[in-house]
């Protein structure tokens, strides 16, 4: 780890199985860490600047990693390998070399489109089904998603045809429902930075998948992911799902390049989102390509069946017969640079 004089020196302390928690909460005051348990051992993240830890705690202390910054528990400094995150009976990161496909429509609007949704779904071996039942909108007219009766609605899809449910929170007043009823927690792009919601996400070992805010530098989007690591979850993935840039043809620009960075220096899965960066369906399955020739861990698709008529992000949703060609399109390209679609 190379280090310029003017950076910021954080750390992560490992301590002995055998170590005395006593002692070890005295090392926590010491260093003003954050203090984890994992099996029989404790983690000490420290915003401390120190290029060593404190001396009196050697016979305690077992590792311990200096940090350039304060991407911690998700720098590849700390975890070379990439967090294995299990999605129901599918894993993905670690070695698996999976790339899970998670799709559905972007709104639950009712039982009768969510159930045929699932039945689509079920039938071409997805094992995630997608959909949101509380809208971050940019308009206080538009659709603002069934909210709770709409959890419950993909619940049952979940007993009926056996998914594992994505569902996104719109904000704290709502997020220990989401928690309840789906099996992966979405935090949007606007609500990155809802610290009510990370934290509640931190209390709950359920998988949680943060979107990139649309003009969140690398950096904040990874720290967004510290919050809850450091409250004790370990299983978190980052979703790139386009940033704003000086283009009008397209919605967002998908940041592949930030991806490749994601991907270098973070150990978290990395999912990518070509719907929401590109807006438009036309293109959803070229764009598809290319993320999975990138070695990704997961793609979130938003697929409807009739997006003519759906009461939300209508013209970036693929009708059923091209979300079925796009899975036909990606599998070659995932076979060629090693990876699994599952």
């Amino acid at each position: 780890l190379i280090l310029k004089p003017c950076e910021r020196r954080v750390m992560i302390i490992h301590t002995k199985e055998s170590a005395n928690i006593d002692r070890v909460q005295q090392l926590a005051k010491a260093t003003q860490s954050v203090l984890l348990q994992k099996d029989e051992r404790y983690i000490l993240v420290t915003p401390s600047k120190m290029q060593n830890p404190p001396s009196g705690f050697d016979v305690i202390i077992d590792q311990f990693w200096p940090m350039s910054s304060d991407l911690q528990l998700g720098s590849r400094a700390y975890l070379n390998q990439t967090r294995e995150v299990a999605l129901g009976e599918v894993t993905i990161g670690g070695s698996t070399s999976n790339t899970i496909v998670i799709a559905g429509p972007c709104s639950v609007e009712s039982e009768n489109q969510i159930r045929e949704s699932a039945n689509f779904m079920k039938s071409l071996g997805i094992t995630a089904l997608r959909g949101g039942c509380y809208k971050p909108r940019t308009s206080p007219y538009s659709f603002q998603g069934l909210g709770l009766e709409g959890l419950k609605l993909l619940a049952k899809m979940r007993e009926e045809f056996g998914f594992t449910i994505v569902s996104e929170v719109r904000d704290a007043t709502h997020v220990n429902e989401v928690i309840e009823h789906a099996d992966v927690i979405q935090v949007g792009a606007k609500s990155m930075y809802d610290h009510g919601i990370l934290r509640a996400c931190a209390k709950t070992t359920k998988p949680v998948l943060i979107k990139r805010g649309f003009g969140t530098t690398l950096q904040e989007f990874a720290q967004a992911a510290e919050f809850v690591l450091s409250g004790g979850n370990p299983n978190v993935m980052l979703c790139e799902r386009g940033i704003r840039t000086f283009e009008t043809k397209t919605r967002f620009t998908l940041d592949l390049c930030g991806v490749a960075w994601l991907k270098e220096y973070t150990n978290l899965p990395i999912i990518l989102d070509p719907s929401h960066a590109l807006g438009y369906r036309y293109g959803i399955s070229d764009l598809s390509k290319a993320c999975v020739a990138m070695g990704i861990d997961g793609l979130l698709v938003e697929v409807h069946p009739d997006p003519s008529a759906a009461k939300s992000d209508a013209a970036q949703q693929l009708y059923h017969d091209q979300f079925s060609e796009l899975l036909t399109a990606i599998t070659p390209v995932a076979k060629a640079v090693g990876r699994n679609i599952v």
